[in-house]
């Protein structure tokens, strides 16, 4: 008569977690980069971000937006 080997619950734990996949998929291997631009003023780096409208070290204006009242955004500049 054959013996039938019974897993453990710690034995099923472990194969369950060798088994699982990697949650969101499996991650991509990119170079490290900066996306920064460069104030046209006075020369100072910036990270480059949508919305950014004055340089913090000049005050130089990179964007001329007319702003409206919204939810949450109201007439003045909101960026600052």
């Amino acid at each position: 008569m054959e013996e039938k080997k019974v897993n453990s619950f710690l034995d099923k734990l472990k194969e369950k977690a060798k088994s699982q996949s990697h949650y969101g998929g499996d991650s991509e291997i990119t170079e490290a980069k900066m996306q920064l631009k460069d104030c046209p003023n006075c020369g100072a780096g910036r990270a480059k971000q949508d919305g950014l409208t004055h340089c913090a070290y000049c005050g130089f204006e990179f964007l001329s937006v007319k702003l409206t009242d919204g939810v949450y955004i109201k007439k003045e500049d909101n960026s600052l």
